[in-house]
Parts: C-alpha cells; structure tokens; sequence
C-alpha cells in the first residue's frame, strides 16, 4: 500500500498524512506499517476486529429505523492519531472548559450572579427547556453538577481543533473508547510494543474514585449503583460494561426505593442496602415521579428529596443540563472569561442565534451554506447541512425557526478533517470528530484521546452511530 493511497481529500485536514504527502510525525510509525501491509492483509485484521467485536457482543441500537435492534458495534481498524503534545494543550483547554461550565450551572441554580451582571440573557435562561427549578439553591459537592462530560471536538481544514458542543446529561460512548482500544491492541500488537501510545485504561479506575469522592462525608466505603433505563435502551451495553468495571449495582428504578430516612436503598433478597452514590443514565424528567413527570415509571419516587437532603450523590447532577443547550454553548467563552478570568484555550465553531433578529435573518438568508442545528437533540437528530439539503428541507427549516427561533442555532459548514478508513475493501477518506470524557469532582481527569467517530458513508459530515456512522480507536502517541 503505497503513501498515495493512504493519502485522502484535497482540501481537507488528513489525520494522517501532511499537504506534502508526508506522515505526520507522530503518525509515522503506523503508516510505515500500512504501506508494508498490503489492503489483503488490512481487510485480514479488519475481519479479526469484527470477530472480537461479534464474540464480545460489543453492541448498540438504532431506533430510527422502527425496528430497535442491536447492532454490532461498526469500528474501523485503522487508528486516529494525535501527537501527545497537541493534546495536552486541547486536555487543558477541556479542564478549563468544564471549571467554567460547572460554575455556571452552580450559578443559576443560586444566585445568578451570571444574569444580574448582564453576561448570561434573563430570558434564555427562563425559556431553558432543560433548566429545573426543583433544583434552585442545590449545592452539590465540590459546586459540581456535570461530573462526566463529553465535548465534541473537530478540526477545520486549516488544522484548528474546534469544541463543536459540550454533552452534560446523561453522555454516552466511552465504554466503546476502551473496548476500541482492546481490540485495537490485538490488531496492531506491535505499534503497541514499538512506540508510546498513552493508556485509555485508567478511566474505571478514575470514574470509581469519582464517583466515591461525591458520597457523602460520613460514608467510609460508600454503596454506588449505576441507573438505567433498562435493556432496551440504546446505551444499555454501556451502563452495564461501566457498572461491571466499577464494582456498582447496575440497577432500574424498582430496585430501589426511599425511606421515611429520605435516604436510598436498594431491594436485596437480603433486605434493604442504602445506596450512597447514583451514577444516573436517566434523563431528568424520569428521574423521580414525584418532582418531574409523575408518570415515569423508570425513577425513584423521592431521589430528588434525598438528593437534596445530602444523602445520596447523583452524577450528573439533576439540572445540569441546563448548560447542555446549543444557545447556552454559544455563551462559554464568556463564562470563561467571567469565572475563570482566562481566555479559552479552546474556540467555539462560530454560532448565530436564532433568537436574535439580526442573526436570525442573517440564517434565513445563507441557509444554504450553513449548518442548522436545534437548541436541544443529540444524536444528529434534527440537524440540516444546508449545500446537501432540498429546497423543501430548507424551507420547512425556515418555517420552524420563524415559529420557535430560541430552540435554533446555526454554524459555518467546517470541512472536517478527514483519516484514511477501511471501506468495502479500499481505503478512502471519512470525515471525523473526536469526543474526549472529562471527569470532574475533586480533581479532573481527561481521557486519552476519546472516541474518534466516522462517517462511513462516502462525503458524509455526520458520524453518529445512530445516522449510520463508525468508530475509530484515537491513538496519543508521543511526538
């Protein structure tokens, strides 16, 4: 396999080979490495990761398409690399980030300093679908509230590392970053014996430490139960990998009940157990039909009075998504500088919001070159590239942003930075994004690297897994 084939889009940043046709220097070793392999012998390891992925049952679900089924997870053998010293600049700009973000949401739900000093609009925060005024004058343990966290990074085509958006509720993919990293270790066994790749490994270890940190002070050898929504939920291999590795309970809402104590138990044939820490994979309004929506079935009824009363930690914390909104990410760089008195480390991709005339008309009329985005989907749900959308699809976008303009954002369509990926036994470019997890409590930690997403099909932009997108493990090799 020669360079040039290794080599991917004009016009876009390649993750592996420079302008030049030059591997970067951190990429080196494994380009060496495909061009003495030959495609047979890639599709060979491609196939064994496939293998691994099937016998592990690494797994996730699709409900766009109505049928709700596990899928094995897509993973493309070929790593995503970044030198160590690029990262540890985009590590600290994350750490920064998150001190900033959590000091907002501690703000808003006590004394809004962030409002009455004219940073932050009075009235988007009171047209905040996820704001929760059950949790106003909440102090969770060390003032945070988003303690696991995954901020979506890509990089332009000028080689700029942008945050695209911060995910504060309930984030997902980091059990797929280690077990990508499992397999990746078996594909490449001897990039590994050859060079310093930074370990993922550590993050149970870092997450469990967490998550005891939050227990409360009295608790020496505190109780933790991960909550999940259930089997059929789209993450559930994750909930139950993480709760395995962390030594948790992984538990549903029946499991467990609050006493008259306004503390947490779980049902044992034993008896009651109390249950001091909740890592919680349970959006809000199901977390407790007592405060939220009273029809839930998948929470506790009490969580959030035993919550409140300091006898139980709940990671995220309820409410903490109010800073998990594409208007609010607009506004970070100013919390930043309001909290932290820094400048961002890390730029935002330049937002217009909606909810402004000036900028709202500015969209309606460039809609064609631009991304939209509602205030509050994930997954790629919702989103509109302008240059690929009809005039039909631009329209009905137009008509709902006139209807609701708080709940739209748009961005510049960024011509994602591309990695030479596996596809129907060629190599070609995919478009990538990279989402780090950020643990924040006492301390913080960072991942190494993160999940590297791909789109798989052919000149795609988005690499959700639910829209049809793959993963990559994302290597941090020292340069």
């Amino acid at each position: 396999m020669t360079m040039a084939a290794l080599r991917t889009t004009a016009g876009t940043w390649d993750e592996l080979i420079d302008a030049e046709g030059m591997p970067r220097p951190a990429a080196k070793a494994l380009t060496d490495l495909l061009e003495g392999l030959g495609l047979a012998e890639l599709q060979e390891r491609q196939d064994l990761a496939e293998l691994d992925i099937l016998a592990l049952g690494i797994t996730f679900t699709v409900y766009s398409d109505g049928r709700g089924i596990d899928r094995a997870w897509p993973f493309d053998v070929i790593p995503r690399i970044i030198g160590a010293s690029e990262w540890r600049r985009i590590e600290r700009g994350l750490k920064q980030r998150l001190r900033a973000i959590n000091a907002f949401i501690d703000d808003v739900y006590n004394d809004q300093r962030v409002v009455a000093d004219g940073v932050f609009p009075a009235d988007l925060l009171a047209e905040s679908v996820n704001f929760r005024p059950e949790c106003r004058g909440a102090s969770p343990k060390f003032g945070i509230w988003a303690h696991i966290s995954g901020s979506d990074l890509v990089r332009d085509a000028d080689g700029t590392m942008y945050v695209l958006e911060d995910n504060l509720r309930v984030p997902s993919g980091v059990s797929y970053v280690l077990e990508n990293r499992a397999i990746s270790k078996r594909a490449f066994a001897d990039l590994f014996a050859e060079q310093s790749i930074l370990p993922v490994d550590a993050y149970t270890d870092e997450l469990n430490r967490m998550l005891v940190s939050l227990a409360p002070d009295d608790i020496a050898a505190p109780s933790i139960a991960v909550l999940t929504p259930g089997i059929f939920n789209s993450a559930y291999f994750e909930h139950s990998f993480l709760a395995q590795r962390i030594g948790a309970h992984l538990v549903e809402g029946a499991d467990l009940v609050v006493g008259d104590d306004d503390c947490v138990y779980l049902r044992t044939i034993d008896g009651r157990e109390r249950v001091d820490v909740i890592y919680r994979r349970v959006d809000d309004m199901f977390l407790d039909p007592e405060v939220f929506n009273a029809d839930s079935m998948l929470g506790v009824t009490g969580l959030m009075r035993a919550w409140r009363a300091g006898n139980v930690a709940i990671a995220n914390a309820p409410g903490a998504g109010v800073a998990d909104d594409k208007v609010v990410y607009a506004w970070v760089p100013d919390f930043i500088r309001y909290y932290l008195d820094e400048e961002p480390l890390l730029p935002n991709v330049p937002t217009y919001r909606c909810v402004y005339p000036d900028e709202r008309q500015y969209v309606l009329e460039h809609m064609a070159e631009l991304v939209i985005k509602p205030a509050n989907e994930s997954g790629g749900y919702g989103l509109l590239i302008g240059d690929r959308a009809t005039r039909s699809e631009l329209d009905g976008h137009a008509a709902m942003i006139e209807a609701d303009p708080r709940n739209w954002v748009a961005q510049p369509i960024l011509s994602l930075s591309t990695a030479p990926t596996l596809c129907d036994g060629e190599v070609e470019a995919r478009h990538v994004d990279l989402r780090p997890f950020i643990l924040s409590g006492a301390s913080q930690y960072v991942t190494a690297g993160g999940l590297t997403r791909v789109a798989l099909r052919r000149g795609s932009l988005v690499v959700n897994s639910s829209q049809g997108g793959g993963s990559k493990d994302t290597w941090i090799v020292e340069d």
